[in-house]
């Protein structure tokens, strides 16, 4: 006589939410984290961007004895952008820069990314100095 109820291999339908439900536990707690180690990546684009953009100023210094003074620079879309004001000077994509005041001895410029939360401003006579601002808000 066969045994007309064999016994089947799988998983039961309670092992499966078991599993779904830790699944999404984890998902929450891994998402928010996420976006906070974006918006620090976003902050320190913008912050490199603000070493180069000064070691770019004193190289023009160097050269010329003045600073170089730039209107409102960076785009949304293109993978870098070159400020042809300032030689050797480029922006990373997302971050926004302005030089603010221009003299014969310092100058002052800031620098954004477009989804950072910081804006970071620079200047000859005291380095970069970083200020909190909405993530998602343009600089200018």
């Amino acid at each position: 006589m066969t045994n007309i109820f064999k016994q089947e291999k799988g998983f039961t339908l309670i092992e499966l939410m078991i599993v779904v439900a830790i699944i999404g536990i984890l998902a929450a707690i891994a998402i928010p984290q996420f976006s906070s180690y974006r918006v620090k990546a976003f902050n320190g684009t913008a912050e490199a961007d603000m070493r180069n953009l000064m070691t770019a100023q004193e190289g023009a210094y160097a050269d010329t004895q003045a600073y170089v003074s730039f209107a409102d620079s960076g785009s949304d879309t293109a993978a870098t952008n070159t400020i042809t004001s300032l030689p050797g000077a480029k922006l990373s994509k997302g971050v926004k820069a302005t030089a603010g005041t221009v003299t014969a001895t310092d100058y002052t410029m800031a620098s954004k990314h477009l989804n950072g939360d910081k804006t970071y401003t620079g200047t000859a006579s005291t380095g970069i100095t970083e200020a909190a601002s909405s993530a998602g808000t343009a600089l200018f």
